[in-house]
């Protein structure tokens, strides 16, 4: 299926339910190429954090991965760039949804880590709209945990396990999620698509 089909098939289940997994999105090569890129900046990450500005911090106690952000101008990510940008594109077009940029990160959880349950915007502030999460993983398998366990209403919810090349995709103010214990190293791009600040 072409990039632009899936695209689609993305603006689609936003403006439904509100959240996508698509399985197979990103293309072995592309996939290759981002395994191999995350693997030679390893020495880059950090310690991911909670809060903002003054009162960011690192609290291992809620979250366990490290993280290394991702640049608009940065060469080697051109193509992964190009990909979110022509999403950013259809979403504006199709669902009028004012996006203005993409942050995003690497994220790689050692074993052991997760992320407690969280809603993806910051508190009093409502800039991040779409949630983007691109899963890196060779050969993951369900026994070894790390999935993201998206809470749909008060009494459901679903789990991703992170297999290579799914895209998981939904609307940041609405959806709860947390990522459960890692039994392997887990790596993933992840980010969200933000609108200015008023």
């Amino acid at each position: 299926m072409s990039s632009a089909a899936l695209n689609e098939i993305i603006a689609d289940a936003l403006a439904g339910p509100g959240w996508i997994v698509l399985p197979n999105f990103l293309p072995a090569e592309a996939l290759a190429e981002l395994q191999n890129l995350a693997s030679v900046r390893q020495a880059q990450f950090v310690a991911a954090g909670v809060g903002r500005e003054a009162a960011h911090q690192v609290r291992q106690e809620i979250r366990g991965d490290a993280v290394l952000w991702v640049e608009n101008d940065d060469a080697e990510m051109a193509a992964a760039n190009q990909r979110m940008s022509d999403l950013q594109q259809l979403l504006n077009r199709e669902l009028y949804l004012g996006l203005a940029e993409l942050e995003w990160h690497f994220a790689r959880y050692p074993i052991g880590s997760f992320y407690r349950r969280h809603l993806d915007q910051h508190r009093d502030q409502d800039t991040r709209v779409v949630t983007i999460v691109q899963y890196l993983n060779h050969n993951w398998g369900e026994a070894d945990g790390g999935q993201l366990r998206i809470y749909l209403d008060a009494e459901n919810h679903i789990d991703v396990t992170p297999h290579g090349g799914t895209l998981v995709v939904f609307l940041s103010n609405r959806f709860e999620h947390e990522v459960l214990p890692a039994q392997r190293e887990r790596l993933s791009l992840t980010g969200w698509y933000r609108r200015r600040a008023n």
